[in-house]
């Protein structure tokens, strides 16, 4: 029988052949982005500082920081700072830490204004994600190319996979592949509605399409799969994992940061100031702000039924919240 008696003992766990140690995984944390999306955006610079400086702290490898979106389509006074991410605000929020993960921001397709973007030599933020419909991507490769063109990292996030799954898919796979200078793929379970043998079959087919572009994975945790659905992921060779401190997010949150770096058990990252975030920052926050995210049967339903999550969130916000078995009726059409 192995020793567990030390401080410090790593499990061989039962998933042999995998490499959870190999160079090519990165994590990425997401938590002011996809947290934004509760709040507008409107988190604290001292918040938001301080996440920098515990996910740097922790190792991680990418933090995305909100959208890089023109406050000419929307207006400052309905949005924070962190739906513009101004370049100014990032050197700021950058300030004093050393070794800091990489920062990246998510730009709409039609929402940027490329006249303001400058090239990566003088940009505080390292990468760029595009995130789009199957249907919208040759408009997503031209954006996509057009910051990689300026030296930026990036993705393409195609949402909604477990919607566009036919014959468009796999025309768009195909488009990645012969038309973008993307860095990375990514596959993004958008309602939480994937098990694992789906996320298996979809990353071997993103892999017959595209062969020199990296694979990435955003899970979202309507079913409590976002990370038994990261854990696939990473058995399938995905190497770009998304996640967000204490699940954070809209609607169900997302795979939590604290669960991947400790699934990974690499000794590259330390789970500790994460945990230290989470008990000074993110529960007070949730309580204080009263801010909904995580696992709720709301949520569970529309995962269920591949839907949309603006619709249990707009459940929540009626008078028949609790009224789970009308919401189910609603949803299933029944």
């Amino acid at each position: 029988m192995p020793d567990t008696s030390g401080s410090f003992y790593i499990t061989t766990n039962i998933y042999d052949g995998v490499n959870m140690f190999r160079e090519s995984i990165k994590v990425l944390d997401c938590s002011i982005r996809d947290g934004g999306l509760l709040n507008k955006h409107k988190f604290s610079f001292e918040l938001v500082q301080k996440v920098y400086k515990a996910l740097a702290a922790a190792g991680v490898d990418y933090m995305e920081a909100g959208y890089k979106n023109s406050d000419q389509l929307f207006s400052r006074e309905e949005f924070g700072p962190w739906k513009f991410c101004d370049d100014d605000l990032l050197w700021k929020m950058k300030e004093g830490v050393e070794n800091g993960p990489k920062v990246s921001v998510m730009a709409d397709i039609g929402r940027a204004d490329m006249s303001k973007v400058k090239p990566k030599s003088e940009s505080p933020y390292d990468m760029v994600r595009v995130a789009c419909y199957a249907r919208d991507i040759d408009k997503c490769i031209a954006m996509v190319n057009e910051f990689h063109d300026l030296g930026y990292e990036t993705t393409i996030n195609i949402m909604a996979a477990s919607r566009d799954c036919g014959p468009e898919l796999d025309e768009a796979l195909d488009q990645v592949e012969k038309e973008s200078k993307t860095d990375v793929l990514y596959l993004v379970d958008s309602f939480g509605y994937f098990y694992q043998e789906n996320i298996d079959k979809l990353a071997k087919r993103y892999k017959r399409w595209v062969k020199t572009k990296k694979l990435g994975f955003h899970g979202h945790n309507n079913q409590q799969l976002a990370f038994s659905n990261t854990i696939q992921a990473i058995i399938n060779n995905v190497d770009y994992l998304d996640c967000t401190i204490y699940g954070i997010g809209r609607g169900a949150g997302n795979c939590s940061t604290e669960l991947l770096l400790g699934f990974l058990k690499n000794p590259k990252f330390d789970i500790r100031p994460v945990l230290d975030i989470i008990a000074s920052d993110f529960i007070p926050m949730q309580k204080e702000q009263n801010l909904e995210w995580g696992y709720i049967i709301p949520q569970m339903i529309t995962g269920i039924f591949n839907s949309h999550p603006e619709e249990a969130i707009k459940f929540r916000k009626g008078n028949d919240r609790e009224n789970y078995r009308a919401f189910w009726m609603q949803i299933s059409g029944q």
